[in-house]
Order: structure tokens, then sequence, then C-alpha cells
């Protein structure tokens, strides 16, 4: 399988990445000279590690028949060293409704089944955890 994706030139700072029909923005703030017309690349970089395993998150509950409901995860991440990169990424996922076991059954079975935990996880501390 192969998924292919497009990033082009939008203005003098600002790029527009292109995933089938859909469209995102990526700038760097005005502080760091910048338009702030979009995220940075690392917030969509921990984005799109959310949206992924958010994806898996749902098909999980669906496919169980899970009560649960407003899934939610916020994701935290330390950037370290030159050049910099991201050394620790935490995220904490939480929900209404499921109990705590069933919060973390699902969250195992999205982490398992999320590519970009999978593609990253020998490059940097990864930690899923249920509030």
């Amino acid at each position: 399988m192969e998924i292919k994706v497009s990033v082009e030139q939008a203005s003098g700072s600002t790029s527009r990445g292109q995933a089938r029909n859909h469209t995102v923005l990526c700038d760097r703030p005005q502080s760091k000279g910048g338009e702030d017309a979009g995220a940075m690349g690392g917030e969509l970089f921990l984005m799109g590690l959310g949206g992924c395993f958010m994806s898996n998150l749902l098909a999980a509950a669906k496919v169980r028949e899970s009560t649960a409901t407003d899934f939610r995860v916020a994701i935290t991440a330390q950037l370290e060293g030159t050049p910099p990169r991201f050394t620790e990424i935490e995220m904490v996922v939480s929900a209404d409704g499921p109990d705590r076991q069933e919060l973390e059954k699902l969250s195992l079975i999205a982490e398992r089944g999320c590519i970009v935990a999978n593609t990253i996880k020998d490059a940097v501390v990864l930690t899923i955890t249920v509030a």
C-alpha cells in the first residue's frame, strides 16, 4: 500500500498540503517570521499522531459497541536538542461513559493499529495513558 500527499508553497512562509481532496495550511507564527496562516509542521505532526490514534480508537469502540462518547486525546510533546526533535510525547485519552478498564482496552487496540505511533515508537518515548 502506498500513501501519497503533496505540499506546495502558498505564500512567502506558508505551505499548502493536499491529501486526496483535503487541504491544510502550514506556517510559522509571526514571532518566528511567518504569517501564522496555519499550524507549524511539528504541531501538524502531533495532530497527525492524534488523528491516526483517534480514528483507530473510534473504530475499536464501534466494533465493540461501546457506549462511550466524546473521545478526546490531549497531546504534549517535549522538544529538545540541536537540531530540535521531539524526545517524548504523551497522549492522555479520555471519554464520557466508559469505565477505565474499557477505555484502556480501546486505547491499547488503537495504539496497535496507529500507523504514526508504530512509525515513531523507536525514535521517541511515546506514552499513552487514560485519564
